[in-house]
Formats: C-alpha cells, sequence, structure tokens
C-alpha cells in the first residue's frame, strides 16, 4: 500500500502559466441536484470553482438555478432534463450523481451522450461517478462507458451496492481491485472511509491525514468536485484525483485546530490557498 502524503499532491499542482485564459484550465460538467437535493450540487460547483476549473456548468432540477445563481455567480446553470447532449459534448470533465435522487433517465441520457462522443473520436473526457448515481449504476443494470477515463467516488454502502464486497470485506485489497477490474479496465475507485483509499493502475493509495470532524453532510460532494476541478487542469487523472482526496482532507485538518467540524463549504473555501501553499512549494 502507497500512502497520499503532500509530495503528491505537490507534484501535481503547479503555478500557473503568465499567459493564461480560462479554456487552458478545464471545461467541467456537473449533473445532479434533483429539487430536494440542490445543496449537493452547489458543493460540487463551488469546490470545482475553487479549485480552479477554467468553466462550471451545472445541470440540474430548475428550481436549482436562483440558489445556484445567488450562492455561486461563477457558474453557469442548464435543466438537467434538456440539451444535456450538446452540454456533454462540450465537456472535460462530467461528474454526475450528487443528489440526482432516482432520476435515472438523466443518467442515461448522460452515458449515452459521452457515448455518442466517443464513437465520433472528436475528444477525451473524464467521467466522475458519484452519490446516487452509482446506486443507479448497481440497481439499473448499466455499464460504464468505455474509453471513457471513469472516476468512481462512492462510501462503503454505496460501493457494496455496486461492487457486492460487503463493508466488512472491504479491507481486502485484492478483492476491491477485482470488483473494480470487473465494472471497467481503467476506472480509478475513491472508496471514502475513516482511511480513504483510492484504487489506481493496480496500487491502492491510502489517504494520510483526515478525522472525524469530517463526518459531516456535504463532505463527498465537495470532495467530487475537488476532483472534478483538478481533473479538469491536472494530468495525469490518477494523480489529479490523488493531490484532489489529500488537499481536501488536509485542508480539514488544518481547519479542525480552530473548529470542532469542519463544514464542506469551508473546505472549499480554503482550496485556493492550500493550492497556492502546494504550487510555490513545488517551485
Amino acid at each position: 500500500m502507497i500512502k497520499i502524503t503532500k509530495n503528491i499532491a505537490e507534484s501535481v499542482v503547479q503555478k500557473r502559466d503568465k499567459h493564461s485564459y480560462k479554456g487552458k484550465y478545464g471545461r467541467v460538467l456537473i449533473i445532479g441536484g434533483n429539487e430536494n437535493m440542490g445543496g449537493a450540487v452547489i458543493m460540487n460547483a463551488q469546490a470545482a470553482v475553487y479549485s480552479g476549473a477554467g468553466l462550471v456548468t451545472v445541470a440540474t432540477h430548475p428550481d436549482n438555478k436562483a440558489p445556484l445563481h445567488a450562492r455561486l455567480p461563477e457558474v453557469m446553470v442548464t435543466d438537467y432534463k434538456k440539451e444535456l447532449e450538446n452540454q456533454v459534448r462540450s465537456a472535460d470533465v462530467v461528474l454526475i450523481g450528487s443528489g440526482i435522487g432516482e432520476e435515472l433517465a438523466v443518467l442515461k441520457a448522460t452515458f449515452a451522450a459521452l457515448e455518442g462522443v466517443l464513437q465520433q473520436g472528436e475528444r477525451k473526457q473524464t467521467l466522475i461517478v458519484d452519490g446516487s448515481a452509482l446506486t443507479m449504476l448497481a440497481g439499473a443494470g448499466l455499464t460504464l462507458p468505455e474509453g471513457v477515463a471513469t472516476v468512481l467516488t462512492p462510501h462503503q454502502m454505496e460501493w457494496q451496492r455496486l461492487s457486492g464486497v460487503k463493508i466488512a470485506d472491504q479491507k481486502d485489497q485484492e478483492k476491491n481491485q477485482k470488483a473494480l477490474e470487473s465494472l471497467s479496465s481503467s476506472a480509478i475507485l475513491v472508496l471514502k472511509s475513516e482511511a480513504t483509499q483510492v484504487y489506481w493502475n493496480h496500487d491502492c493509495f491510502e489517504l494520510t491525514v483526515g478525522g472525524p470532524y469530517q463526518a459531516t453532510g456535504g463532505m463527498g460532494d465537495t470532495l467530487a468536485g475537488m476532483v472534478a476541478g483538478f481533473t479538469a487542469q491536472f494530468t495525469p487523472c490518477g494523480s489529479a484525483v490523488l493531490a484532489a482526496v489529500y488537499s481536501h482532507s488536509a485542508i480539514a485538518e488544518e481547519l479542525s485546530q480552530r473548529a470542532y467540524v469542519t463544514l464542506p463549504s469551508e473546505i472549499a473555501k480554503g482550496i485556493p490557498a492550500f493550492m497556492k501553499k502546494l504550487a510555490d512549494q513545488e517551485s
């Protein structure tokens, strides 16, 4: 097992080129947030924007448009039941699932749009599957689009549903790896727990920071948004995922020095300053 340390994050987060523009830092499409769980995509989007993604669009239930614009004017907002194909086509990173509930038609439309883009050979994209989409993926018999760099971000119960590996057996790296390979030959697994593990390229990486102050609603939504923001900017995809996972918990650990609970939205606010420290250290 390989430890996820600050050195990994420092090797990923680079100082920005002086001659930069927003298109250079990736287009992120976030799909989720039904009429009852709009907060999930707000936290997704906040984390993606604060991580430095160049352009962020949220496809969500129409009820969430006003709250998103009020909370985060930097993002664009569309209806997740309309024009998904065009939105997917223009995205570098697609994050689906946070707060999506049981909107299976939206998940199917997203996968179909990704497969259509792939068949036309237009671009390489990253797909991040989170939250309710993982549960629907397990129950609906859907398969992940082949040829897309895929990141799965389940908590332990979601992983049990998706993989069949019981929570009691999830300490077994070999079982997790075999289950992941049965889902996709190239997917990256972020298995969230008190000691989060990342499975990438046949290796298992374990987080070395973080703690019980992170046990609050929305923590995974912020992490998924960070993964989207990091993978939109940095390569290879696996290294970007590791850097996002480390940074998320390292910021929480810093906040815990003065707070009993580290709120996900406060972690997001701390991302730009933390990334600057990483980039300055790298030089």
